[in-house]
């Protein structure tokens, strides 16, 4: 995934196509690892299934906070809470967020973009 900034991002949202096999399908590419779609765009994103969420693992949602109102986070193949600080972290910013498994988290994601609603989505790779 290339378009713009470098390596792993594409400069535009749009929706995942498919999901699995330890990646992800969109506009025409593949990604394989986790990804955060932001309003920006769609980045790499380092996080692994079973690794703790770290804040500064959402260093860039927060940098586009303000066009964010909803971020869904996949946390893999089950659903992981968020830790009080990520939540807290989001709240402060003024952010709705939602965990959920990432194949439910996908879906949703779906349904909100074409909605045109302002979501943003971390997806764990599974």
């Amino acid at each position: 995934m290339s378009r713009g900034e470098g390596p792993g991002y594409l400069p535009e949202q749009a929706l995942i196509d498919v999901y699995g096999n330890g990646g992800f399908r969109f506009a025409d590419m593949s990604h394989r690892g986790s990804i955060l779609c932001l309003p920006s765009g769609i980045h790499a994103w380092t996080a692994v299934e079973g690794t703790p969420l770290q804040l500064r693992d959402f260093d860039k949602v927060i940098a586009e906070a303000e066009r964010i109102e909803f971020l869904l986070v996949g946390t893999g193949l089950d659903i992981r809470p968020l830790s009080a600080d990520l939540k807290a972290l989001f709240r402060a910013h003024g952010i709705s967020s939602d965990p959920m498994s990432t194949g439910a988290a996908v879906r949703t994601y779906n349904i909100m973009l074409s909605e045109k609603r302002p979501v943003a989505a971390a997806f764990i790779a599974v």
